[in-house]
């Protein structure tokens, strides 16, 4: 089943799973299920369940940063959606396409890397 038209990994992003999965063995699964479940809820279906949030102050209007807060790791057992684990994606309404930017534990750093955030937004400035 396709769910959007395109989903790609920043280089960055790719380095960022690569360490981590090295501690959350499950971490590469349930990205997976992250994008087929949590994002396909949320962009294409209308449903909010507050673990979702748009990144302000990019200074671009498409695509769309956000920032997810909920994201199940079986890896992180007895935590559920708690995980920690936080995922920084892009979604662009118009070409139906999610990048993945970053993904961090929260234990790891205290928010996302806007450097990085930023730097991504700017292939798409007019």
């Amino acid at each position: 089943m396709k769910i959007f038209n395109t989903i790609s990994r920043l280089p960055e992003f790719k380095k960022d799973l690569k360490r981590l999965v090295k501690r959350y063995k499950t971490l590469e699964d349930d990205l997976k299920i992250f994008i087929e479940k949590q994002t396909n809820l949320y962009h294409k279906l209308g449903v909010d369940n507050r673990g979702i949030f748009q990144i302000t102050g990019t200074e671009i209007d498409n695509p769309k940063i956000f920032k997810a807060t909920k994201f199940a790791c079986r890896s992180l057992k007895g935590k559920g959606v708690r995980s920690g684990i936080r995922v920084i994606y892009s979604y662009d309404i118009d070409e139906d396409a999610l990048e993945l930017i970053e993904i961090y534990h929260k234990n790891d750093k205290v928010n996302e890397d806007m450097e990085r955030i930023k730097s991504y937004c700017n292939h798409f400035k007019k």
